[in-house]
């Protein structure tokens, strides 16, 4: 039940709790304290009426008074005492002295005890003194505790939750703010308190969420809007094709050739998809991977030996040189990485020109690095080649989608990986793919990596 209360209510209530716990701490050390002090002060005060006492005593008994001078005169002596005072003495000689004359105090008291010799016999003296002003006064501070803690407990628990309602002032704000943000109008931003606490740094932390979560939106709505365009065509091709075959009786070449337009084009479809959901689901984390010990140099080697004839038919010499180069990695994930960028190589090299791939291990990393020496990218659409759909010449391109550099990247970051590259309009281009070394001996159980 406390759970589903306002975090001013809890703060109140634990508030009151800890204030309760204080103050009767505080009021219970003070009202023993004080009883402790009033009772040491009233046991000097018989110690020092005892030392009185004896020293007359024995000064009498010096004289040699006789029995009956001396109780005139110890009744004398106990006249300064205080009126509530008792004080009983007697001695081994049959001696008895009390003061006031009559049995011992019967109301509370605090008493002393002591034993002492005068003129040759032994004494014992007991001096008592009444509790009864200790009580009055303990009994007055246990009143004042019980009437007032309750009252100051009271005020402060209505200036907690004052206070409180102050200091959650701007959680209001920034629920009444977050109600109104939406898909809609997911540009509207928390207000941030310029106090610098936890509650601005909460601000902070939510905006920036919000800001991401606006990009992500953005970039869904743009893929999404891009994948319908990418899409369009090849269905509106197929279906074009469909009618146009079907407007009239043709020979059946005509519909064998337009088939075979429609299977080219549903291949073409096909191909997107696949890469359209492979994006997908690396964006959301989806796609898992398991990673196995794999040589980058054998996969590069079956992935050219793959392109070499195409390469052949573009007149373009293939020159690899792979060394060794053991990485923790998804065996069909790397071809494809792979084959995205020799592809890329061979498709924009100029006719008869050369693509170098290679391989090597420095250090704690695995270096793979494909160049050709074509046409080159500008410099400015350098910083959009890994983004989804982006083609920079969209003209030689129409073959193409725009989403092969993008599943290159996203393949790399899911095996930890970078890719980087240099290019100069004209004079071609180098994507250099840095991966971490596998190192020797490590286990060979299997690895899940997830698709960023």
């Amino acid at each position: 039940m406390l759970q589903r209360r306002s975090i001013r209510f809890r703060l109140t209530l634990w508030y009151a709790v800890v204030l309760t716990a204080a103050l009767g701490l505080f009021g219970g050390l003070l009202w023993f304290s004080l009883r402790h002090r009033l009772l040491a002060e009233l046991d000097r005060d018989l110690n020092e009426r005892t030392q009185r006492f004896v020293t007359y005593f024995k000064s009498e008994l010096s004289e040699g008074a006789s029995d009956r001078e001396v109780r005139d005169e110890l009744n004398e002596f106990c006249q300064g005492l205080p009126s509530s005072s008792y004080l009983s003495l007697s001695g081994s000689n049959g001696f008895v002295f009390r003061f006031p004359a009559g049995p011992a105090l019967n109301e509370a008291s605090r008493r002393l005890h002591k034993q002492f010799t005068a003129d040759g016999d032994t004494f014992d003296l007991e001096v008592q003194a009444p509790l009864a002003g200790v009580d009055h006064t303990l009994e007055l501070l246990r009143w004042l505790l019980w009437s007032l803690l309750p009252a100051v407990i009271g005020i402060a628990c209505l200036g907690g939750w004052w206070l409180s309602g102050r200091a959650l002032k701007p959680v209001q704000a920034l629920t009444e703010t977050a109600h109104t943000i939406s898909v809609e109008n997911l540009s509207k931003r928390l207000p941030e308190p310029k106090t610098g606490d936890e509650l601005a740094r909460l601000a902070g932390v939510l905006n920036g969420m919000l800001d991401r979560l606006e990009q992500a939106l953005k970039t869904l709505s743009q893929f999404a809007a891009d994948a319908s365009h990418e899409l369009r065509t090849p269905l509106a091709l197929i279906r074009t094709t469909a009618e146009l075959a079907l407007r009239r009786e043709r020979p059946s070449d005509d519909y064998r050739a337009s088939l075979q337009e429609i299977e080219a084009e549903s291949q073409r479809m096909s191909a997107l998809i696949d890469d359209l959901l492979t994006l997908a689901r690396g964006g959301t984390n989806a796609a898992e991977m398991a990673l196995e010990p794999v040589d980058a140099a054998e996969v590069l080697q079956n992935v050219c030996g793959k392109l070499r004839g195409l390469a052949d038919l573009r007149e373009i010499r293939m020159t690899v040189s792979c060394g060794r180069a053991m990485i923790s990695a998804n065996r069909a994930a790397l071809d494809r990485l792979f084959l995205v960028l020799i592809d890329n190589a061979i498709k924009y090299s100029y006719a008869s020109g050369e693509v170098i791939v290679t391989s090597r291990t420095i250090d704690r990393t695995v270096e793979v690095i494909v160049q050709d020496f074509g046409i080159g990218i500008p410099p400015a659409d350098l910083p959009h080649i890994f983004q989804r759909f982006y083609r920079a010449d969209r003209s030689r391109s129409s073959a193409g989608h725009g989403l092969g550099l993008a599943l290159a990247e996203s393949i790399a970051q899911a095996h930890g990986a970078s890719i980087q590259v240099e290019s100069i309009e004209g004079a071609g281009s180098k994507f250099r793919v840095t991966f971490p070394a596998r190192a020797p001996g490590a286990s060979e159980n299997l690895q899940v990596a997830r698709v960023h």
